[in-house]
């Protein structure tokens, strides 16, 4: 497995603030799948679980009187995968990361699926390392101003749940999402999503790099043919 130089894990540790004493943890959270089996998807495993519980921790202490819904809208908006890459992005992370031949070619050190996939490896890693407190503590100070400027009151829903609540409210069949293709090749695939909502209405189609942000956009389509959006 690569090594990072001295400088190099310097410099990504005061971006992190947390130096690893396991150069060999670093390096595999660092590693994306084309590098082989010795990759990060089992820390980003770990790490996306952790996050989960510490955002919702923090907004449930944060906010005493926020009702579950407001709660969960909240903290979709923190980890989803556009926030994690943002926060990837402020450490640099790209410069850092090992990837396959492919990978490096199609310019995955900016994609931001892996970007936000990386972010939840390291703070497996960082758990791995050094236990539940001093994740935690990592995990808020990342997400230290974020977590200053959210507010119950200010939580937009997405559009998948606007749809969805729309359709539940007048006792509807909930919208159906299918996948239609698989698109691009495995290093950077794309995903064709058609929403379906029955009621004699088209159903709506997307394509994304993930399926989620393809069903998000075909969700939001659906909404403009109902005068929603």
């Amino acid at each position: 497995m690569s090594i990072l130089s001295n400088l190099n894990k310097a410099q990504l540790s005061a971006a992190l603030g947390y130096e690893f004493n396991d150069q060999s943890l670093l390096v595999r959270a660092l590693s994306h799948r084309s590098v082989g089996k010795e990759n990060n998807e089992r820390m980003e495993f770990l790490g996306d679980s952790l996050l989960n519980f510490f955002i919702a921790e923090s907004l449930f202490n944060r906010f005493p009187h926020a009702r579950e819904g407001d709660l969960t809208r909240l903290r979709a908006t923190l980890v989803k995968g556009e926030t994690l890459a943002e926060i990837a992005r402020d450490f640099k992370l790209g410069e850092f990361l090992f990837l396959g031949e492919g990978e490096m070619k199609s310019g995955g050190f900016r994609r931001a699926s892996i970007l936000a996939d990386t972010v939840e490896a390291l703070l497996g890693a960082i758990y791995l390392e050094s236990g539940m407190e001093v994740c935690r503590d990592i995990v808020l100070s990342w997400y230290a101003t974020r977590l200053e400027q959210v507010s119950p009151e200010q939580t937009e829903k997405d559009a998948k749940t606007r749809l969805q609540e729309y359709l539940q409210e007048r006792k509807k069949p909930l919208p159906q999402y299918r996948v239609l293709r698989c698109l691009g090749d495995s290093h950077s695939p794309e995903f064709e999503i058609c929403c379906e909502v029955g009621r004699g209405l088209d159903s709506t189609k997307a394509i994304a790099s993930s399926k989620r942000q393809a069903e998000k956009l075909a969700a939001q389509k659906m909404l403009q043919i109902l005068g929603l959006s």
